[in-house]
């Protein structure tokens, strides 16, 4: 039996499951000229049902029957098993999906299942990169409207969900369980390879490119790579000079927040990360779990090309780079390029003037805290690196290496036009200058030029007078050390 509103023929096309009405813009057929009808407004735009409350617009009056129940609070569709009610029955139905664990809509690139058609489309942007959506504000772009919503808050500042212990306030929820798993101590997720526990899925995702080695994120500029997006959107910031976060005490500008909270502690004194085998404090937790490998022996870096093994992946990274030869960061003022962001960072402060670091004794500043270390031995008179050969001791690792070479006669590095060899790089530079001609370090009063600045040094004694070589014999002071060496054999005879 067919309903008044429903014609025989119409009621015959549905018996029949024809569809004989088509629509001459997109083709789509449909069973009833009214559903012809509806789907016209789609192509014209017109939504001619008005809501009286909010002045939503709709193109069915069906439609608009369900917006309505938004502004009554009405929910007449139950859920049996739960009792929870919803405005909609395809609210209702996709709800009683979660009771049956069922999952119809499939992809057909990874064959995961998905129990809404909606949320297998959203999926599909994974495979194809489409993001569709796009931020107002920032001109980013994502795969679905929930990350939208998601990443709004960073712009409005939203934080809507807070931890209960610590009172500390989350953009997402997610981040909001994960959070209160650091007040529990609780780490479900654990690493396969070697054991070691995380409190995110994510984490432990992120762990295990330390195993397999891969890079997956990949910079345009300078083929750099990094296991985290976010670290690569971080290192694009230096490329772009882009350093928003300041400190308040120095000036100092840097790319990451986070940066900038560690380099605050500088300043502090804070060193919040204990370790609990010999109390060592620490400004980064990354520095901890290192320094706790000294207690373990861990080395779990390994260099294919020499097998020197290594405590922690920066160092092992930066070893790599003797091999390779890379020298990725770049100073943007004079183009001189460092295997180490420290060495950049450190060398930056050359052409700023910044000295943060400050002896306690003498009051004189430095750029990096490794030289202010180096100076403090001056004022302790120590010499941790001695030579196992004739029990030579100096301040500095590189310095005993340098000295090594005595005893070895080892000189690695070659001029190209001569053929000489020298023992560091510093003598081959200054060698390589009687090549070119270049005089950098000139005298202020003759305008003598010479290639070395100890050179220039000792030429300044002319003008100044100045004998700092005395000899314990006879008292007779000289201008160069040299120039006492030839006057002791005086003595000797």
């Amino acid at each position: 039996m067919f309903t008044p509103c429903i014609s025989m023929s119409e009621n015959m096309h549905i018996q029949a499951e024809e569809k004989p009405f088509k629509c001459e813009v997109c083709d789509k057929i449909f069973t009833r000229r009214r559903n012809i009808k509806e789907h016209m407004l789609i192509h014209t735009g017109e939504k001619p049902f008005k809501c009286d409350i909010c002045d939503g617009s709709f193109s069915r009056n069906s439609n608009l029957k369900q917006h309505m129940r938004i502004h009554t609070g009405e929910k007449p569709f139950k859920c049996e098993l739960c009792k929870d009610s919803f405005p909609r029955y395809g609210s209702l139905k996709r709800h009683q999906i979660i009771h049956t664990g069922e999952k119809p809509f499939k992809c057909e690139v990874c064959d995961k299942m998905f129990s809404r058609s909606k949320s297998l489309k959203e999926h599909m942007n994974i495979h194809t990169g489409e993001k569709p959506i796009k931020c107002e504000s920032c001109d980013e772009c994502f795969s679905n409207n929930r990350k939208l919503k998601r990443h709004l808050r960073i712009h409005a500042g939203e934080k809507p969900f807070k931890c209960k212990i610590c009172n500390e306030r989350f953009a997402e929820y997610d981040n909001l369980k994960q959070h209160a798993r650091t007040h529990a101590g609780e780490k479900p997720y654990k690493c396969e390879v070697c054991d070691k526990l995380f409190t995110r899925r994510r984490n432990v995702k992120e762990h295990m490119l330390i195993h397999t080695g891969e890079r997956p994120f990949r910079c345009e500029v300078c083929d750099q790579s990094f296991t985290r997006n976010r670290n690569l959107k971080e290192h694009l910031k230096t490329h772009a000079g882009e350093k928003p976060f300041k400190c308040e005490v120095c000036d100092e500008s840097f790319c990451r927040k986070n940066t900038l909270k560690q380099h605050l502690r500088i300043h502090t004194g804070e060193k919040p990360f204990k370790c609990d085998v010999c109390d060592q404090s620490f400004t980064q937790k990354g520095n901890l779990t290192q320094h706790m490998r000294i207690h373990t022996g861990e080395k779990p870096f390994k260099c294919e090309e020499c097998d020197k093994i290594f405590t922690c992946s920066r160092n092992f990274n930066e070893h790599m780079r003797i091999h390779t030869g890379e020298k990725p960061f770049k100073c943007v003022v004079c183009d001189e390029s460092f295997a180490r962001k420290s060495t950049l960072r450190g060398h930056l402060r050359i052409h700023t003037g910044i000295k943060p670091f400050k002896c306690e004794i003498c009051y004189e500043s430095f750029a990096q805290n490794g030289i202010l270390k180096q100076h403090m031995m001056i004022h302790t008179g120590e010499k941790p690196c001695k030579c196992l050969v004739c029990d030579e001791s100096f301040t500095q690792n590189r310095s005993l290496k340098l000295h090594t070479r005595i005893h070895t006669g080892e000189k690695p590095y070659k001029c190209e036009v001569c053929h000489k060899m020298f023992s560091c790089s510093r003598y081959l530079k200054q060698h390589a200058m009687i090549h070119t001609g270049i005089k950098l370090h000139k005298c202020d009063v003759c305008d003598d030029s010479f290639t070395r600045y100890g050179s220039l040094k000792e030429h300044i004694r002319i003008h100044t007078g100045e004998k700092p070589y005395k000899c314990l014999v006879c008292d007779k002071m000289f201008a160069r050390s040299r120039y006492l060496k030839e006057h002791m054999i005086v003595h000797t005879v």
